[in-house]
Order: C-alpha cells, then structure tokens, then sequence
C-alpha cells in the first residue's frame, strides 16, 4: 500500500486562498523523480517531476470528480480513484504518484504516494491511486 504524504507548501497554500478544493481541477500525475515534501511548491509538467511519456494508456495529470464536505469543524476532501491502464508498450517507470491542482497558477502540489520501489506497468495492467471513499484524499480539522 502506498504512503501518502503533503507537501509542507500545501498548508500555506490553504491559508493564502491558493486553493478552491470543493471547485479546482486536482489531478494526478506519475513520476519516477523523487519529490521533497519540505520544498516542492508547484508541478508544472515537465520540471521538477517529469512523469512517463505521454503514451501507452497514459495520460499526464488525469482528473476525477471532487467533492468536500464538513461535519463538526472537520473538512473531508475526497475524489474518485484514478486508474491508469497500460496499453501496447506500457507506463512507467514511476513510483511516485502526485495530487496537484490544475487551476493553481503555478499548479500546486498538494501530496503524493510513495509506492516504495518504481513499477512499470505491462499492456493491460493497471494501478488504482486510490482515494479513500471512507477516510478522503486528506483532512482539515
């Protein structure tokens, strides 16, 4: 199981109206490039986190339905899984798995899965990100 871990600009980015998470556009993106959680700030695609190439069931930064709630001063953000499949040629190698927001200007980072080793995936195999229905992406208490 993967390790989710926030980006320490994502708490500033909340405080300074960075984020709409009930409206923006979050994505998620594949790289193989290890990220800093203390320093990393932005995506942008292609700098600091290239992901797999565009191709072979890969499509960088796929989206997915988002939805917030609150309930007893606790804020819940979750979303749809995101699935990648592989096709002829497969994905990868990544290991890392990057929660962003596309409407950011500078496309905040917001957290990442850690799958522990690089994986490729062959033609038809697949990798759910998977989002907790239960628990959400992440908490705000």
């Amino acid at each position: 199981m993967a390790t989710f871990v926030k980006f320490y600009t994502f708490v500033e980015a909340v405080a300074e109206k960075k984020h709409d998470l009930g409206a923006d556009t979050l994505k998620v993106a594949l790289t193989n490039t290890a990220p800093t959680a203390a320093t990393d700030v932005g995506f942008l695609p292609g700098s600091l986190h290239p992901p797999p190439a565009a191709a072979n069931g890969y499509a960088p930064g796929a989206a997915a339905a988002v939805t917030s709630a609150q309930t007893g001063g606790v804020y819940k953000l979750c979303r749809d899984d995101v699935v990648f499949t592989a096709t002829a040629g497969g994905i990868g190698p990544f290991r890392y798995a990057l929660l962003y927001n596309d409407t950011a200007t500078n496309d905040e980072l917001i957290g990442y899965w850690d799958y522990g080793s690089s994986i490729t995936l062959a033609d038809t195999e697949t990798l759910t990100v998977d989002f907790s229905a239960a628990n959400g992406v992440l908490t705000i208490t």
